[in-house]
């Protein structure tokens, strides 16, 4: 079972199932959401279980395709979840699960988005433009 929290302890949770390798997000709506590139897994929305959420808010993101949401910590501002109706997963944001994770980055989407402030390294990961119907981020 994985576990991760924000930075201050005000919002806890765990995953009891699986959870999918690390997309790489690079669209300007989770560069401003994250500070930088945004790398998010995602599970089950039945197997994400909030252990502790007194401090969990939730914004809409404004230029999501998918009518999406994004959940953060109200106290110290950490970036947790992306969350979109009729999907059965929520995102979670990688830098938030307690290590080891044994998750692999697996692909970059909204390559064309990067910011000019960095290279992508040429990782070999698959890269993609729009989401569609995928799972993203």
């Amino acid at each position: 079972m994985a576990t991760g929290r924000c930075l201050c302890g005000a919002v806890t949770y765990e995953v009891r199932g699986p959870l999918r390798d690390v997309l790489i997000c690079h669209c300007v709506e989770c560069r401003r959401w994250q500070g930088h590139v945004s790398a998010m897994t995602a599970a089950q929305r039945e197997d994400l279980v909030l252990t502790e959420g007194r401090g969990l808010r939730w914004i809409r993101s404004p230029h999501s395709d998918a009518r999406a949401r994004r959940g953060f910590c109200g106290d110290c501002g950490s970036s947790l979840f992306w969350d979109a109706p009729g999907r059965e997963t929520v995102s979670i944001a990688a830098g938030t699960l307690d290590g080891p994770t044994g998750l692999r980055s697996a692909s970059h989407w909204y390559a064309s988005q990067a910011g000019d402030y960095y290279a992508m390294q040429d990782d070999g990961l698959p890269r993609h433009e729009r989401s569609g119907e995928g799972e993203l981020p």
